[in-house]
């Protein structure tokens, strides 16, 4: 199927009803991820950090497989580093709709545990910049060491807070069920295990043909409307493919969840990077050393913001204007600065 033949409308409609596609999916996989996890007791580190982050990210492992079998990586690498920067400013949004005039969001959802999390995926984000810094003739087994060392610092991340979490929330006397990590906003899932599994694989499916759908009319959309692809990847395209992180985050919130609903965003973007693996395996080219002036741009924006959030968390303020904490606003200023910033560089 060639999209570049129909008509700008037509291509428009296609990516309309894949976001929406996307959302509406979203929404119903959570609860199936829900009654899979605690089936299978599968434990809070591997369903939140590991399940959890694969499934809401699924629109961006289409996106990209897509994107690395054509060799067409401007709209894929800006999707994952913009969609890091704009999945941090989700947290905005939960601030204002899910935790309102109670108090800022950092307040009521601090933790060590988050911190831990924000740090790892800093350390991802600064091993994506120095990769930048090398020839990208490094390659083997059409990989660069830079991706598995991505792989390994995530996987780490996960192991140290499996490990230590527990003994760190005791400290805190946080009171949590593990197996309440995933629990749906709306109730637990109604139906049988099988019937959640069936859910979860046509969610999955409905999920990834909509990322396709989207990488193939937003590399067609962006260049009929003289838009960058890195552009349009880092905002639109980030912005639909965003739509479970919002809707998971805003409804954790409403439900007094709100360290998950900051694990979502954190555990989400620190597993984006690790696409970059798949990407080259699939394309066979260094994606990394081969970034362009842009993509460094998003990923220390992406720093930034997750720093604010940070600072939040270790500051507590308890300070409030528009319904949203400082460091909300903060981060908002900044990635609109940033935008700004972003249109002038491409």
């Amino acid at each position: 199927m060639d999209f570049a033949e129909y008509s700008t409308l037509i291509l428009i409609l296609v990516f309309l009803f894949s976001t929406v596609a996307i959302w509406i999916a979203g929404l119903k996989i959570i609860s199936a991820i829900d009654a899979i996890t605690l089936h299978f007791d599968l434990g809070e580190a591997f369903g939140g950090m590991v399940f959890l982050a694969f499934v809401t990210n699924l629109p961006e492992i289409a996106i990209t497989a897509v994107a690395a079998y054509h060799h067409d990586y401007d709209i894929a690498v800006s999707n994952l580093l913009g969609g890091i920067a704009i999945q941090t400013v989700v947290l905005v949004l939960i601030d204002f709709f899910g935790v309102g005039r109670k108090a800022p969001l950092t307040l009521k959802g601090h933790s060590k545990v988050l911190v831990l999390e924000g740090v790892s995926l800093i350390f991802i984000l600064t091993i994506v910049m120095m990769a930048k810094q090398f020839s990208p003739n490094i390659i083997y087994l059409h990989t660069t060491p830079f991706e598995w060392l991505i792989l390994l610092i995530w996987l780490g991340s996960i192991y140290f807070i499996s490990k230590f979490g527990d003994r760190i929330k005791k400290e805190e006397k946080i009171v949590t069920d593990p197996s309440h990590h995933l629990r749906h906003p709306k109730g637990k899932f109604k139906g049988t295990i099988q019937l959640a599994i069936i859910v979860f694989i046509i969610c999955a499916l409905v999920t990834l043909v909509s990322g396709w759908a989207l990488e193939i009319t937003s590399d067609i959309l962006s260049k009929r409307i003289g838009m960058s692809g890195v552009l349009f990847g880092a905002t639109i395209l980030a912005l639909c493919t965003s739509l479970p992180e919002i809707s998971t985050g805003i409804a954790s919130a409403k439900i007094r969840e709100y360290q998950m609903a900051v694990s979502d965003i954190f555990g989400g973007n620190a597993f984006l990077p690790v696409l970059f693996l798949m990407a080259s395996a699939i394309g066979g080219d260094a994606i990394l050393p081969a970034l362009q002036p842009s993509d460094m741009y998003l990923t220390g924006l992406g720093i930034i913001l997750t720093g604010i959030y940070l600072i939040g968390m270790v500051v507590h303020s308890k300070k409030q204007f528009f319904r949203l904490g400082v460091d909300s606003i903060i981060v908002l200023i900044v990635y609109l600065i940033g935008l700004i910033g972003l249109v002038y560089l491409v």
